[in-house]
């Protein structure tokens, strides 16, 4: 169950790790970082990196109940 848990999490990672990245192709000289961090707070999709690195730690650090 741990390893499904982790594999989750890494997949979620993956998908908001990519898309960050993609949305980095936004960038313009005119706009800076600080309209890069706006843009990618408001999508929902780039909350799945820091939620899956929770969860891969939270499978890795916290014993299975058994």
């Amino acid at each position: 169950m741990r390893v499904f848990i982790y594999l989750l999490g890494f997949g979620f990672s993956v998908i908001g790790g990519v898309t960050s990245i993609a949305y980095l192709n936004l960038i313009t000289p005119e706009r800076g970082w600080i309209n890069y961090f706006q843009f990618i707070s408001t999508r929902m999709e780039c909350y799945l990196l820091p939620i899956g690195m929770i969860v891969m730690w939270f499978s890795l650090y916290f014993p299975d109940q058994e």
